[in-house]
């Protein structure tokens, strides 16, 4: 994620529902963090006109991934959070990331988990757990760690 940022890559974020917001809370650490390097991030639920007029116009499974189309070039990033890590609109998403050439990330509950299983989701983080509530927890925990070694990462580089 730190080279990806470092050659001029973007963080696109997305999720369902609770998940949702989840992705909101990424985009804002990464934009607005509360100390290191602020960098770019987009949210893919964040704009209910887009969403909207993609679950209306084309179905909401293909709701990430047109969004994706329409913004992401290779070296960016596509980070996704799922407590289930089954729903079809999340591994559509990633496949047309990885088809572009993003990075990969996933973040889901449950073992056996398609995004787990999925192979344009390159990095899967897997909370072993059937409580959305602890998935979810620990979805936070883990993204503010991500988020931590990536400034870390970030700040050797700017001083090496």
């Amino acid at each position: 994620m730190a080279a990806s940022f470092a050659n001029g890559g973007r963080l696109f974020a997305f999720g369902n529902g609770g998940s949702a917001t989840d992705a909101e809370g990424t985009v804002q650490l990464f934009c607005d963090p509360p100390y290191g390097q602020a960098l770019p991030a987009l949210s893919l639920v964040d704009d209910q006109a887009v969403l909207t007029a993609l679950a209306n116009d084309v179905g909401y499974d293909l709701a990430f991934s047109r969004q994706l189309i329409a913004h992401a070039h290779a070296g960016d990033i596509a980070i996704g959070f799922s407590t289930s890590g089954d729903s079809v609109n999340m591994l559509r998403a990633f496949e047309e990331a990885s088809r572009r050439g993003l990075l990969t990330i996933g973040l889901c509950g449950y073992e056996k988990a398609a995004m787990a299983r999925s192979d344009a989701v390159e990095y899967c983080l897997v909370v072993h757990s059937e409580s959305v509530h602890r998935i979810q927890e620990s979805h936070d925990a883990l993204l503010f760690e991500l988020w931590t070694i990536v400034q870390r990462h970030l700040d050797q580089e700017g001083t090496s």
